[in-house]
């Protein structure tokens, strides 16, 4: 089975939607800004509906905002 992590922008799109904070982002999706700093930095991947409603402040389709990346494969992994 190929390994695979899940990657954002988050961050470059906060950036960009005249440099939202943390905290305006999370205000609006209903989570705490811990929650978004641990998305950005790929420490937790957030449910379905939260990745919608992230997309969806960016007003942008989820496949702009979150996308899977395929990990190298290691001899002997499984």
């Amino acid at each position: 089975m190929k390994k695979s992590r899940l990657r954002n922008r988050v961050r470059e799109l906060r950036f960009h939607a005249n440099e939202m904070t943390q905290a305006q982002l999370a205000d609006q999706v209903g989570v705490t800004r811990q929650t978004i700093a641990a998305i950005e930095k790929n420490k937790y991947a957030p449910s379905l509906e939260t990745a919608f409603l992230i997309a969806e402040a960016f007003g942008k389709p989820i496949g702009d905002v979150f996308s899977m990346e395929a990990l190298p494969y290691v001899s002997g992994e499984k």
